[in-house]
């Protein structure tokens, strides 16, 4: 999953930059809004955490302006304050969710776990796709009454190709979602990786569109 974290306190990005990384998030950071808006423009995420109090540009402005250019993509605000104003400003501005300073990290989880699983269109943990069903807490996969045991890799992979079902997905915007900014992978590891995961999941379900990329059908 990747998330952007846009935090100007150094020890706060790399504490949450940690430790989001170690639950599996793939994390990229920046310390101004500018930059923020920039990156949340020009790249997809599955989530973004927000800080208010900005160098360059102030968080409100960077949701606003996101929200202006109808960018969706869930949005935590991170901020010290804590009047209910403040509050009802940042929702009415189109944060998705609000955590004051200090804040327990599970909790930061927690909420950034709800959001993933609202803006996937399910409320509950359990998220179901014709017979497969997806424990978004315990990141576990079942086909029908069988338990499918996939890699990290396939079931980021499962997820990311359903949150955009129907749709096709370039290999270039799988690797850049996926693997990030690692410089070398083997070039033929998303074939292999779609591959094994269309051999537990079904042959039928991911598309392969010569030339453009992969497809989940919707059952």
């Amino acid at each position: 999953m990747r998330l952007l974290l846009v935090e100007d306190d150094p020890r706060i990005s790399e504490m949450l930059k940690r430790g989001l990384e170690e639950e599996g998030y793939q994390v990229e950071c920046c310390d101004d809004g500018e930059e923020g808006e920039y990156l949340a423009r020009e790249n997809n995420y599955d989530l973004i955490i927000l800080d208010w109090m900005l160098p360059e540009k102030s968080g409100i402005e960077v949701l606003r302006a996101l929200r202006d250019e109808k960018i969706d993509t869930p949005i935590l605000m991170l901020t010290a304050r804590g009047e209910i104003d403040d509050k009802v400003t940042g929702f009415r501005s189109g944060a998705d969710d609000y955590l004051s300073k200090p804040f327990s990290f599970d909790e930061l989880l927690v909420r950034l776990e709800a959001l993933y699983r609202r803006s996937l269109g399910s409320s509950s943990h359990l998220w179901h796709e014709g017979d497969l069903e997806i424990d978004l807490d315990n990141k576990t996969v079942k086909r029908g009454d069988a338990p499918l045991s996939l890699t990290q890799k396939e079931y980021e992979l499962l997820l990311f190709l359903i949150g955009r079902k129907n749709q096709t997905v370039s290999a270039e915007t799988i690797r850049e979602q996926l693997w990030g900014n690692i410089e070398y992978i083997e070039s033929n590891v998303i074939q292999v990786t779609v591959y094994h995961l269309r051999q537990k999941i079904g042959k039928d379900t991911i598309i392969t569109q010569r030339g453009v990329g992969y497809r989940f059908e919707s059952q």
